[in-house]
């Protein structure tokens, strides 16, 4: 039986055109424009020519570069736009979206297969497009007998407790979300989650192969977390203290990682298992039970634990740069910007307005800097967590309970050793050699 396509008719498309249009404005003008209104009034504007300046002048100030460029950096030193842009959520977006498109084509050259190619004009980078686009229109489906609240809020949490774990990763000197006294001991804290939303998602599915995927994945997080926590106790007897940013400040002569390697090899260990990568992917195991934990989730539903996933990634990169690799330290890529520092502010233009925002250097130099270090080192411990997968095959769960709680808890306690004797040796520390 033939089918007849239907004819294409201009009317149609202009009717289609013009509703769009019609919704687009009026969204725009009803919730739009209220939403920036309500943003700017939270927002610390500087003081300009002595005059404080409020989110009705901002419009107008647009207009003129030279008066928009004091907004511009004030807008980068407020929280909002340290939780949506950078360094937080919108950031650690982008390099997720960036290590799912990498690990794509670098195991596909691993494998000697073409990978994302034919979806965009350049290697396929329009592929991660189509594949947001894909997830957002697929429909979700519950399945009939599923705790339906706890499942819903499963992917949710996941999502967010990823956000919250990208929050504590410092970038540069002076941008982190949550630059709190007790960093690392937060993280542990937020890392402790993970297993929680894994096996409620699980179970809430009530199916069998998400549910022993989330027992394979609580037995997995539960083994390898405390040697996680021994691995770190050596940079935290070293350093004296549980800052992040103090513990990278500490390392602007040498990294952590020439006197505490074993550390930093169980440390990496232990990522590899708390991201479920190959070889110790059990608590997924497509060849096994279908997708584990994830098996039930479909649409968005499975988008967001695959954008946690891969927040998750990244935050775990950065802690390793952090702790190992100096964070942001390293030599000047970028020169210093010949801005004259004045009594109230900073001078922009020669000539020009002087705006009272502290810090203008510390934004312009050493956030570029150590922005590029951190991302360099960053980007080369991501391409290492996602090389495995290419190379090496699944374990069982009986060896990866063994090198949990034997072989990587000996290993950290060796290296607990190693930095008492650096402490208590006059090597490093108060009165020290370095």
């Amino acid at each position: 039986m033939s089918v007849i396509a239907p004819k294409f008719r201009l009317g149609y498309l202009i009717k289609g055109v013009i509703d769009n249009i019609f919704w687009i404005i009026l969204l725009v003008t009803l919730i739009g424009i209220p939403i920036v209104q309500i943003v700017l009034i939270y927002i610390d504007f500087p003081i300009i020519d002595g005059e404080i300046w409020n989110p009705f002048r901002v419009l107008d100030a647009l207009t003129h570069p030279e008066r928009a460029l004091p907004l511009v950096v004030s807008f980068m030193q407020s929280d909002l736009f340290k939780v949506v842009a950078f360094p937080g959520f919108g950031f650690a977006a982008l390099i997720a979206a960036a290590t799912i498109f990498i690990e794509r084509k670098m195991l596909a050259k691993l494998q000697l297969r073409v990978g994302p190619f034919y979806c965009g004009k350049v290697e396929g980078i329009l592929q991660l497009m189509a594949d947001g686009l894909k997830l957002i229109s697929k429909e979700i489906i519950i399945p009939a007998k599923a705790d339906k609240p706890i499942f819903w809020a499963a992917p949710v949490l996941f999502a967010a407790t990823a956000g919250a774990f990208v929050a504590l990763i410092p970038v540069a000197p002076g941008w982190v979300v949550a630059d709190i006294d007790l960093g690392l001991l937060a993280v542990f804290a937020v890392i402790g989650f993970f297993p929680i939303i894994t096996i409620l998602s699980a179970w809430s599915s009530n199916s069998k192969f998400p549910f022993i995927g989330g027992i394979r994945a609580l037995h997995q997080m539960v083994s390898f977390e405390i040697p996680l926590i021994l691995s770190v106790l050596g940079i935290v007897m070293l350093t004296g203290t549980l800052n992040l940013a103090e513990i990278v400040q500490s390392q602007a002569n040498f990294p952590w990682i020439i006197f505490m390697p074993v550390g930093a090899v169980v440390f990496f260990i232990t990522i590899l298992a708390e991201l479920e990568r190959i070889p110790f992917d059990l608590p997924e195991a497509e060849s096994e039970i279908v997708a584990g934990w994830l098996t039930e989730f479909s649409g968005m539903m499975y988008g967001l634990v695959q954008l946690g996933t891969y927040l998750k990634l990244y935050a775990f990169a950065g802690l390793f740069v952090v702790l190992f690799l100096g964070g942001w330290n390293g030599p000047d890529i970028v020169p210093p910007f010949p801005a004259e520092i004045v009594t109230d502010g900073i001078t922009i233009l020669p000539g020009a307005l002087t705006v009272e925002i502290p810090g203008l250097p510390l934004l312009a130099h050493e956030m570029i800097n150590g922005t590029i270090w951190f991302m360099l080192k960053t980007i080369g411990v991501i391409l290492v967590i996602l090389l495995p997968r290419g190379v090496f095959p699944r374990i069982r769960i009986d060896m990866l309970l063994h090198i949990g709680w034997y072989k990587l808890i000996a290993l950290s306690f060796v290296n607990i050793f190693i930095a008492l004797a650096l402490v208590y040796g006059g090597v490093i520390g108060p009165g020290g050699i370095l």
